[in-house]
């Protein structure tokens, strides 16, 4: 018979195992650091499931070993099914970015693609430049498509000129990328937009190509609360 201490090293292994036993979406651009070979998506399902293993270990007082094992499985497999969900996003995304000048990156369940002011709006304007419609047809298309995320639209300066006129700017641009992807049909409810103004520069405003990489939009996707995602 197992005793609660065997039965929760067993819920311990079976919270590796269930991170690891989801089928990982693999990104080239995306290759796991210091030689680990674990996806996102197991280490979500193996963080959450040992989670679980412990809160349910610690709710089932009458059954410790038990309650480790419902709770792995439960927060196992709703940890790495929101990371896989993330994966194919991620995936799908640098698709459909790539030779767009858009950078994606990834930071544990959050995205954020970045949008160098050279694709975005001409200088002084808020007005969409032609050659920025394309990837935004292709964001929007996307958005629509994975809508369990919220979109937050933030708007970059460098630092030349008044602070308050570049608050403003920023404002403006953000306004009209929610503006314009909001009109392809992707849902306002998850669109938010702010100008962040020179305040979160990105490389030092002391030269012309620190100033480059500070004049961007930045789109930042996180999880909404509470959502419930399926399996694309």
């Amino acid at each position: 018979m197992f005793t609660p201490r065997r039965l929760i090293i067993a819920a311990t292994a079976f919270a590796m195992l269930s991170g690891c036993a989801q089928t990982p979406y693999d990104v080239q651009s995306q290759a796991p650091s210091e030689g680990s070979s674990m996806s996102k998506t197991a280490k979500y399902g193996a963080l959450g499931a040992l989670a679980g293993a412990v809160a349910g270990a610690a709710i089932n007082h009458d059954n410790r070993g038990k309650g480790a094992l419902i709770g792995a499985a439960v927060a196992g497999a709703a940890s790495a099914g929101y990371g896989y969900y993330v994966d194919k996003q991620e995936a799908e995304l640098r698709r459909s970015m790539e030779g767009t000048g858009v950078q994606v990156q990834r930071d544990g369940d959050n995205i954020n693609l970045i949008m160098p002011g050279s694709i975005t709006f001409a200088t002084d304007s808020a007005d969409i430049a032609s050659n920025f419609y394309n990837p935004l047809n292709n964001l929007a298309t996307s958005f629509k498509q994975y809508d369990q995320n919220n979109i937050e639209i933030v708007g970059h300066t460098d630092s030349t000129g008044s602070h308050q006129y570049n608050m403003t700017l920023s404002q403006r641009r953000a306004q009209s990328v929610a503006n314009y992807l909001m009109a392809q049909g992707v849902n306002g409810a998850r669109v938010s937009s702010r100008g962040m103004g020179p305040d979160q520069p990105a490389a030092s405003n002391a030269n012309e190509a620190g100033r480059s990489q500070n004049r961007r939009v930045e789109v930042k996707l996180t999880p909404i609360p509470g959502a419930q995602v399926s399996q694309q």
